[in-house]
């Protein structure tokens, strides 16, 4: 299965139409829900949402802040480590100039938010469909807080470094709409999904979504997991299929899926998609040493 970087780029406004296997060891003290096969994507929504309220402390005693995989270079690399570097693999091919404001969609308990805030300046709001996790998020931000910028209740920014976060309870299929009624933030000069896109059912209306909220120029950062081109029946059932049910997916898009959708709202390609499947496949290799 590919894990691939894309990166698209908005056009002007007018342009644009309307894993991990739990041990009993690390497990034990968490309460995780057991994966089964979904019958409808609004069945699939409501289990997601249940999942990481559950699942989300056991995840942070696992994975740390950032929910994601790691972009490992050396043997000596730690996840911590990797895991920022990922990050700043984004930021260093989409080009996303310090001070933006950026939507970090599926943002879990704000690493990535928080990062983007602190080390590069950044105006950032963190959305994720799970309560859980806002609560989580803004706990972990009020402990990295310096004295007088404590403010982050009542959806109020708060500032960290140079940047400020804040963070968002919602369904990512509506965001479009939710922050056009925004005050505070209507548009974003980047819409930053990392490994959350896979999990959103209509792939069509979020990508639709995301760029109503771009602003002119800007970008489109998503990274995901994606089925390998031209897979057979047999293939994607013994090999794909029991990862979209044990995840919580629905079915794999390939790479050109997502590139089609893109283009499909006005967006063009900033960067060639690439894969960087070796370079994360250690992340598991790292979870799974901690777990024994």
């Amino acid at each position: 299965m590919e894990h691939i970087t894309t990166i698209s780029e908005a056009q002007t406004h007018s342009d644009l139409p309307e894993f991990i296997q739990t041990s009993d060891e690390v497990s034990k003290d968490y309460e995780t829900p057991v994966p089964v096969g979904f019958t409808s994507f609004n069945a699939l929504k409501h289990r997601i949402r249940h999942h990481y309220e559950l699942a989300s402390d056991y995840y942070y005693s696992l994975w740390g802040e950032h929910i994601h995989h790691g972009y490992f270079l050396s043997a000596s690399d730690t996840k911590e480590v990797a895991q920022v570097r990922l990050i700043d693999l984004l930021l260093d091919i989409s080009k996303l100039p310090a001070g933006s404001t950026v939507l970090d969609v599926g943002c879990g308990i704000g690493g990535t938010t928080r990062h983007l805030a602190k080390k590069h300046g950044c105006t950032v709001v963190g959305l994720t469909i799970s309560g859980k996790q806002v609560e989580m998020a803004n706990t972990l931000t009020r402990e990295e807080t310096t004295p007088g910028d404590e403010q982050v209740d009542l959806g109020e920014f708060v500032k960290l470094g140079s940047g400020k976060v804040r963070y968002v309870e919602l369904d990512a299929e509506k965001m479009g709409d939710y922050f056009a009624d925004d005050s505070r933030n209507n548009s974003f000069d980047c819409v930053w999904i990392s490994e959350a896109m896979s999990h959103i059912p209509n792939k069509s209306l979020c990508f639709r979504e995301a760029s109503k909220l771009l602003n002119t120029g800007g970008k489109l950062v998503v990274a995901d997991w994606f089925r390998a081109e031209d897979l057979t029946d047999a293939q994607r059932q013994a090999d794909i299929r029991p990862i979209e049910d044990g995840m919580l997916l629905p079915p794999l898009c390939s790479q050109a899926e997502y590139v089609s959708y893109a283009k499909e709202v006005g967006l063009s390609v900033f960067s060639k998609p690439f894969d960087i499947s070796k370079e994360v496949s250690k992340t598991c290799l790292r979870l799974n040493v901690l777990e024994l």
